[in-house]
């Protein structure tokens, strides 16, 4: 499975820009790489403006479904929609969409630790459920941003089978070495890939980090971004890599299941 990963600005809560930016970007992506599967950073459609979410949240998500929709089954691709504000009646979830080639919804996740050094929990609801979920055959599950740095939450969807982990983030400048530590940690400890898309730039708040990584099983970068510069990343992953991982070093085999 060939993987680009989107490393966009985002503009500062204008969703008609954000669509429009990144659309770009994936076609772009489609002509220049013809990848399988495309990922999206975080909150690409209103960025971290908080404050105005229940004006520019997306309601029921119906802006974005119909727009990843109709990309993936037009371009013939899956697309890991990063994440949106996502406003049902009563609150706003940080949640991602993803869709196959035949432009269907096959997972939905929202975030379930909100950061509260960028205050996220004041404006945002936490989900309740993790992801799991096959992209060409392959089983598949979420993380957004600040959820890689609970490992225990990580590893659920990963003792069910998964072989990939895709994180959509905003992961912010100052804590960079954090973000590689704990992705290449995250690969290792599951012996999965990692597909990590984080964006770059600044609101009025943050710069951020860039530097979207994928990670093999071993823990081996194959792929990264540009701290500073919009750039597509890819990779080619093979899921059968993750199968002789596992048998080469039987983490999960050796689990003490009665401790823990």
């Amino acid at each position: 499975m060939k993987i680009a990963c989107i490393q966009v600005d985002i503009h500062y809560g204008d969703h008609k820009k954000n669509y429009e930016h990144i659309e770009n970007k994936i076609r772009e992506a489609v002509v220049q790489h013809q990848p399988d599967t495309i990922v999206l950073p975080e909150l690409w459609d209103t960025g971290y403006d908080l404050t105005r979410l229940d004006e520019i949240s997306d309601k029921n998500g119906e802006r974005a479904k119909h727009w990843l929709s109709s990309l993936s089954k037009e371009l013939d691709i899956n697309i890991v929609g990063g994440s949106i504000a996502y406003r049902d009646e009563n609150e706003v979830f940080n949640t991602s969409l993803t869709y196959n080639r035949n432009g269907e919804e096959i997972a939905t996740y929202s975030k379930a630790h909100l950061i509260t050094l960028m205050e996220e929990e004041k404006y945002i609801s936490p989900g309740k459920n993790n992801a799991l979920f096959m992209i060409d055959s392959t089983l598949s599950t979420l993380a957004i941003c600040y959820d890689i740095r609970f490992p225990e939450w990580i590893r659920a969807p990963f003792l069910k089978g998964a072989k990939v982990l895709f994180v959509p983030a905003e992961w912010p400048i100052q804590r960079q070495s954090h973000w590689r530590a704990l992705l290449i940690a995250r690969a290792i400890e599951n012996q999965c890939y990692v597909v990590a898309c984080n964006r770059v730039g600044s609101d009025p708040k943050n710069t951020f980090a860039g530097q979207s990584l994928i990670i093999d099983p071993w823990g081996d970068i194959i792929a990264e971004g540009s701290v500073h510069d919009e750039e597509i990343i890819t990779a080619e992953i093979l899921p059968e890599l993750v199968d002789e991982v596992r048998v080469k070093v039987p983490v999960f085999n050796d689990r003490r299941r009665d401790l823990y």
